[in-house]
This record gives structure tokens, sequence and C-alpha cells, in this order.
């Protein structure tokens, strides 16, 4: 068999993958949203959120009143044009099913995106407000930080947690695709991966980072710590989509530290404020507040702070 050939036959055998699957075939009109416009739109946001450490602007020259709006004005645009394609691909693929769309006309879609995209927009103030908490946050608790100015430019822990916040606004608003590719770009390029569904609290630290899960369900209290390979996850996920919408991951209160290579499980599993837990412990049941774990010191498993 020659080249030719042999590339046909593969060709054949992939067609024939599509055709089972059905998920390829698009019918006509139908796009989905574009990977590369939601990550120009990451690139954006960080840049009003974070004015003068992304672009290539001089802010020293330039109006923040007017930066800010021009800036927007673009990210405006491109966002809702990704969510009104997400919106008409959900609403086809529910008609094509056989189940109800989430709307009955281009005009309700369309006055859908625009509604979820000013919503967004309105959210973006108060997001700035929690990430520069974020930012003092890591600042506080690392003493190899040199500036809140290296935080923003440096830490990939900050990079995770502004894109999950600014995920979490579409999320919230029920948008499909875009909050997950998103926080999964972020996951890509950091290692850390923050399902845009969990909740999140102020003065939010991770540190180090790379290996940090954050299940969907999970509730994250304010003053919080993470390091690197904790697991905030679900027990068990055999059943698959039944348990979808279910709590499934774990509750953590304020003021928790949560050292390297944890993993806490369960959607009933609550760790109570102002605790420690070692790393390499593994947790399925709930810890009081004021309490240290460790897997290490038989005396220490389970032992109120001071």
């Amino acid at each position: 068999m020659n080249i030719k050939d042999r590339i046909n036959e593969t060709a054949k055998l992939l067609e024939e993958n599509y055709k089972e699957q059905g998920i390829f075939e698009l019918g006509i009109g139908m796009k989905l949203p574009k990977r590369a416009a939601i990550v120009e739109i990451i690139n954006e946001i960080r840049r009003v959120m974070f004015p003068g450490f992304f672009g290539t602007e001089n802010i020293a020259y330039v109006s923040l009143d007017n930066f800010a709006g021009n800036t927007l004005a673009g990210i405006y645009l491109e966002l809702y044009k990704q969510i009104r394609i997400a919106f008409m691909f959900q609403n086809q693929k529910l008609l094509a099913n056989g189940r109800e769309p989430i709307a009955t006309s281009l005009k309700e879609i369309e006055e859908m995106a625009e509604k979820t995209t000013f919503k967004f927009f309105e959210e973006l103030p108060k997001v700035q407000k929690m990430l520069l908490k974020d930012v003092q946050a890591l600042f506080d608790g690392d003493p190899a930080a040199q500036s809140l100015e290296d935080v923003i430019f440096s830490y990939p822990g900050l990079y995770a947690i502004f894109v999950y916040r600014i995920a979490h606004i579409l999320y919230q608003e029920n948008v499909p695709f875009v909050p997950r590719i998103m926080t999964e770009f972020a996951h890509s390029k950091t290692g850390i991966d923050i399902n845009p569904g969990a909740v999140i609290g102020e003065y939010f630290h991770i540190d180090h980072g790379t290996g940090i899960v954050i299940g969907e369900t999970c509730e994250i209290g304010n003053h919080v710590k993470l390091y690197q390979g904790v697991t905030l996850g679900a027990l068990s996920t055999i059943k698959g989509q039944e348990l979808s919408g279910k709590k499934r991951h774990p509750t953590i209160g304020d003021n928790v530290v949560i050292y390297s290579n944890t993993t806490i499980l369960g959607g009933e599993t609550i760790i109570g404020k102002n605790s420690v837990i070692a790393g390499n412990t593994f947790v399925t049941y709930s810890i009081p507040e004021n309490t240290r774990v460790s897997p290490y010191v038989p005396e220490l498993q389970i032992q109120k702070r001071d």
C-alpha cells in the first residue's frame, strides 16, 4: 500500500468515527466559541484589572479613565459575540435532541447574550477589589515576595485566581463553554485546576500552586491558604452525570491552611475554621474548628490548636 492509499484508509476510519460520535456534525449555521478569542478576552481583562503591568501602553502618559473605557469597549464586543455563539449552539443542540430550548428566537438569544455581558461588566469592579485582596494575601503570606508588584507580575497562583474569578461570573450566568475554556486555559499555563463553579472567598492564597485541583461544588472561605498538590475533590464519580448539580466537593472554613499534597474529598466534608491540615494527609471526614491534622505523629492526628 502506497502513502496515498494509507492516507485515504486513515481518512475513512476517521470519518467513520465522526459519524459514530455525532458530536462533530454541526448543522448549518452552528458554531462553537473560539478558544483563541476567549484567550484574548482574558488577556484584555487582565490589562484592565492591572493597568500598566501587561499591556504596551505607558500608564504615565495615558488617562486611566480613557484607558479603561476604550479597552472595555473592545472586550464587550468580543465577549458578547462569544457568549451569543455559546447560547446559540446550546439552543440548537437542545432542539436537535428533542429537549426544551433556552430561547425561541434569535432575538431572544441576542437579548440573553446582551444581558449576560452587561452583568459581567457590572461585576468587574467587585472582582478587581477581590483580586487586589488576593494580591495582598499572597504578599503577606510569602516572605519570598518582594512587593505587591512582584506578586502581580510573577505568581502563577494569582493568575489562576484571576481567571477563575472572571470565569465564575459567567458560570453563575449559566453561560456554556466559555467559563470552562477560561479556567482550562489557566490550568494549562499554571498547573492549577480551579473549576469555575467553585465558590471562593476573599484573601485567597495559592502558594507555588502546581498540581492544585479545586472541584466544581467546593466552597472556600476567607483567608484560606493552599500549597502545591492539594486536591479538593469528590469521593467518587462512578455515577457520572447522576451527580451533576449535587454537592460533591468539600467545604473549607475561614483561616484554614492546607499543606502540600493533601487530598480532601467529599461533599459532606467540612474543614472547620482556623484549622491546619499537614502535608500528605488524606481526609474524607469533617474536621472541627481550631484543629491540627497530621498523618505522621499519632498524637497530632487530630489535635486542638492553642
